[in-house]
């Protein structure tokens, strides 16, 4: 099939938790939808929850239309032939039933036009027995979005064996077009990419339950306060229902933990029995602490979802990349698992997961091909150069993105949203390589934005329980990295600029916040005091007595009184800053290149010496500046009565 038709009108097909958030990020995006389900009832219910919760987005302002826009833009039925006869894609989101799944697709592609796109969000069924029914399987491709979809950030964008490239690539523009994250699985595996690498972390700490070498409150506390996730695996069994691990391993005919089997059979299913590794009924819920992390093997779970990482690369069903990216905003997990194994050493996880097979024989412990391919090749990860990852040729970026403009303008976005952008090892690494590596040569000006809803919430609290002290003191060099670039530098700050994300913003010459975003530096709530030059460069802003309120107090301002305070430079509605920030970045593109980088040199080496000694410094510069072209230039042009054209010399 060829399909290069843009998707304009979208059909959902299943009202439920699932069907109504697909339709209801669809008509945030400007989608016309169609929502349908079989009857009226479940309809009206589905269309209700997206009402009240369009209503909810607008009236905190996370979405750029009206409710009612949106809303208009949604049409329900209960007529299957009426709701795809016009649509440019057809999701369907039905129980996970193989012969229900199969029925939907066979009546769509008799209903609806021959170059609409069919698409399922199962999570678990292959998208190849879904389709296999049908007369033209090539414009079937699965779309898995994450429970609940107006929140989660990433959809699994999944060939089936007769997938047409670009109905796979349509249905990846339009998960971006959402505002939301893509990642193919290219090819069709059971549970697709991200089920495959965090189910193991749930499993096996039921296998450790099973044979002694963990118990419930051990495992948890050793992932959390060891290995820094935001939950431990029977907690995380118990938030999401051991009901559903249990019935993807039967689907599969996959051997289950008595740990976990023995519970599904006496209905103790998680929160939403009262019951589960965890009693939410009448007890304590999760009862782990740090202390119970003691002698727990947090590389046997590990190496298990990285071993089965590897099985997906080697494969060819996924990229390291969006393995990485799929752990990240599907499992919530601190970093990626293919990221995670290179900086543990491959050869350790090989080791490891060989021991298991053997002592066991079970199949699950089998070492993937590729693990031992790049085990036998020397390529072990990070400490070796290569691993799942080439660190060679410079370090790769995981949480960092940059581009510079044809205007020489370097935009750095802070790429961590499933995290609130809070800074790990990694990204401190990430900005500071950035700006050391960069020519400045090329590039006029700096701006650092942050993804999704916050600048940066901080450093993240779950890495201070994992991370090397002497590590930690060096967070400044990437604040000093960013000071001492000798371009003009802005911080564009929408949403929670917190801690580190502060003294990022501290470190930039300029800070522009929309009337929305709130800064502070709770360090002391943890017992901390800020770590990355907030306690001096904010005093040298805004003295201090105010220094004081933020570092002392814990204390959280509103931009608007942060601007009161001249902590940042501008504070506009939200719908404002990108041309606020526009101003600043015009007077650097268009200005005196030599005399911009002078002067901000001037200004800041002053800041740090007497009257006396800093009036000599700006004297040297001034001399120094008048033998340049830019201030030929800039005389001629206002003899000429003229703009000066410092962009062109």
């Amino acid at each position: 099939m060829d399909s290069d038709a843009r998707i304009s009108t979208v059909t959902v097909l299943g009202a439920g938790s699932m069907g109504h958030g697909i339709a209801e990020v669809s008509a945030i995006a400007g989608y016309d939808v169609v929502l349908r389900d079989i009857e009226e009832e479940y309809v009206e219910n589905g269309y209700e929850q997206i009402e009240w919760s369009v209503e909810k987005l607008a009236e905190k302002g996370q979405i750029d239309d009206a409710a009612d826009t949106v809303l208009d833009r949604i049409s329900t039925t209960t007529d299957l032939e009426a709701a795809v006869s016009d649509a440019d894609l057809v999701l369907e989101a039905a129980p996970e039933n193989l012969d229900l799944k199969q029925d939907i697709f066979g009546s769509v592609e008799r209903h609806a036009p021959a170059e609409t796109i069919i698409a399922t969000n199962t999570s678990s069924l292959r998208v190849t027995d879904i389709a296999a029914e049908l007369d033209d399987p090539s414009r079937a491709c699965g779309i898995h979005f994450f429970n609940p979809p107006v929140k989660m950030d990433l959809a699994e964008v999944v060939y089936g064996e007769e997938t047409a490239e670009s109905v796979a690539e349509a249905a990846y523009q339009f998960v971006e077009s959402l505002d939301k994250t893509p990642i193919y699985v290219r090819k069709d595996v059971p549970e697709f990419v991200v089920n495959n690498v965090i189910t193991p972390f749930m499993e096996e700490a039921g296998w450790m339950i099973d044979d002694g070498s963990a118990t419930v409150e051990s495992v948890d506390a050793a992932m959390v306060y060891e290995r820094g996730y935001p939950m431990g695996p029977c907690e995380l069994n118990d938030f999401g229902g051991l009901d559903v691990l249990v019935h993807t391993r039967e689907q599969w005919d996959q051997p289950i933990p008595n740990s976990i089997r023995e519970r599904y059979d006496a209905d103790q299913l998680g929160r939403k029995s009262g019951h589960g590794f965890y009693d939410y009924e009448d007890g304590e819920g999760v009862t782990y602490d740090s202390s119970d992390a003691e002698g727990v093997d947090t590389l046997r779970i590990e190496a298990r979802m990285i071993n089965e990482a590897a099985r997906l690369v080697g494969d060819g069903v996924a990229t390291p990349r969006d393995i990485d990216i799929g752990a990240r905003l599907g499992g919530r997990f601190p970093e990626g698992v293919c990221r995670r194994g290179d900086k543990i050493g491959l050869e350790s996880v090989l080791e490891t997961v060989e021991s298991l097979y053997e002592r066991t024989g079970a199949d699950r412990y089998e070492p993937a091909a590729y693990l031992r391919e790049l085990v036998s090749d020397g390529d072990t990860g990070e400490d070796a150069g290569r691993g799942f990852y080439d660190y060679t040729d410079g370090r790769p970026f995981f949480y960092v993105d940059s581009e510079i403009d044809d205007r020489g303008v370097l935009r750095v976005t802070l790429d961590r949203a499933e995290r609130l952008n809070a800074f790990n090892d990694d990204m401190f690494e990430e900005v500071r390589t950035l700006l050391e590596t960069a020519d400045p040569s090329a590039i006029r000006c700096v701006v650092f934005e942050g993804a999704g809803d916050a600048f940066s919430a901080g450093a993240d609290v779950n890495s201070f329980t994992t991370a090397d002290p002497i590590e930690m003191m060096d967070i400044d060099e990437t604040m000093t990295a960013v000071s001492e670039f000798d371009r003009p530098t802005i911080a564009k700050i929408d949403g929670h600029c917190l801690g580190a994300g502060l003294e990022l913003s501290l470190a930039c010459d300029f800070r522009i916040a929309t009337d929305g975003s709130t800064v502070g530096l709770p360090e002391m709530d943890l017992g901390l005091i800020p770590g990355g030059g907030g306690t001096q460069r904010l005093r040298r802003t805004i003295g201090e007595p105010l220094t004081k309120e933020l570092v002392l107090r814990a204390k959280r301002v509103s931009a608007s009184q942060a601007d009161e305070w001249n902590l940042v430079h501008q504070c506009v509605p939200g719908d404002e800053i990108d041309e606020a920030v526009e101003r600043y970045v015009a007077d650097f593109v268009s200005g005196p290149q030599t005399a911009l980088k002078v002067g901000k040199s001037v200004i800041d080496r002053g800041a740090d010496v007497d009257l006396e000694s800093g009036l000599a410094i700006e004297k040297q510069a001034f001399s120094l500046l008048l033998t340049t072209d830019e201030v030929t230039e800039g005389i001629e042009a206002f003899q000429e009565d003229r703009d000066a054209q410092f962009d062109e010399l």
